[in-house]
């Protein structure tokens, strides 16, 4: 393992132990004391302690104590993306539990957006339970979820665009088709028109959006209609399920991908505006740390996410 230097500056009170760093990663990846303390199998008072000792070691504060759990300081982010990948190599040749407990793999950090991991993978999870997999799975936005995952916070990321550089593994995990929607009752007023007139076709129709940049509707004109959007949202929600239920619900038109969408559009409560022959499609990538695969349950996890999104 690379050796932990004090920082410049920083008066150093002794090397850090094994135990510190480990109880260290445990804080660092739960984002609370008492919920490293569980992962560890000890108490609080002890992650506390050794906490403290490590900081001492170091001569730098590691955490933000917060009113709810700690946040990690810079120095922290970088101490964590220097001994994350080393210790869970150790992990792995020291028993079935790893260095965070014993007779029980680790919990698998998976992270990905709320809507993909609400609809399309928590249902499908009872097998791995099965086996004894433990999932810790957090919603997010792919880039900082990602800058997370390089710091030795989350084992696997289902990211909505491939990692930049080469030092994140990534495998292409599912196509989402984009698609331009509405309540029954602008669909009735709008007809076939966009097909024929296109964007002009909805002028007057209140857009619900994600953003106020809108990233998925600009993607769909682009490729369908070879046109840049100018439209201004009426209303904007990042939550692609409120946006699925303001639309159902009569507030206007959106874009939205259809997986997210599929039984609304077989029962009526929601109608296509139009069919192109080349529909947009967006690529996600599930990407996975370096050294994470120490826990074998991080495979099982893996192979899952990929199967479920490819069945044979």
């Amino acid at each position: 393992m690379p050796g932990i230097a004090a920082p410049h500056g920083g008066a150093a009170g002794g090397l850090p132990d094994l135990n510190q760093l480990r109880t260290f990663l445990a804080v660092y990846r739960s984002g609370a004391f008492t919920a490293g303390a569980r992962l560890l199998g000890v108490s609080q008072p002890t992650v506390t302690t050794q906490i403290r000792a490590l900081e001492g070691a170091l001569g730098r504060e590691l955490f933000e104590r917060l009113p709810r759990g700690v946040a990690p300081t810079p120095f922290a982010d970088e101490l964590a993306a220097r001994i994350v990948e080393p210790l869970d190599a150790l992990g792995a040749v020291s028993g079935p539990g790893g260095l965070l407990g014993e007779g029980e793999a680790d919990p698998v950090h998976l992270a990905g957006p709320a809507e993909y991991l609400g609809h399309c993978v928590l249902p499908t999870l009872a097998p791995l339970l099965d086996q004894g997999v433990r999932l810790r799975i957090t919603c997010g936005l792919t880039d900082p979820l990602l800058d997370a995952l390089r710091a030795g916070r989350h084992d696997l990321v289902i990211a909505t665009a491939r990692p930049r550089g080469r030092h994140l593994a990534s495998v292409p995990l599912d196509d989402e088709e984009f698609v331009l929607l509405a309540a029954p009752s602008w669909a009735d007023r709008i007809g076939a028109r966009v097909a024929t007139e296109g964007p002009a076709a909805l002028h007057g129709v209140p857009l619900v959006a994600y953003a106020e940049d809108l990233p998925i509707v600009r993607r769909y004109w682009r490729h369908v209609f070879g046109k840049r959007l100018t439209c201004t949202p009426a209303v904007t929600v990042p939550d692609l399920r409120a946006v699925k239920r303001a639309v159902a619900g009569g507030c206007g038109f959106s874009v939205l991908p259809r997986y997210l969408c599929e039984d609304e559009l077989a029962s009526g409560d929601l109608v296509l505006l139009n069919e192109p022959d080349d529909a947009p499609i967006n690529t996600a990538f599930l990407v996975q740390r370096p050294g994470s695969s120490a826990n074998p349950h991080v495979t099982l996890v893996r192979d899952h996410l990929i199967r479920a999104a490819r069945p044979s």
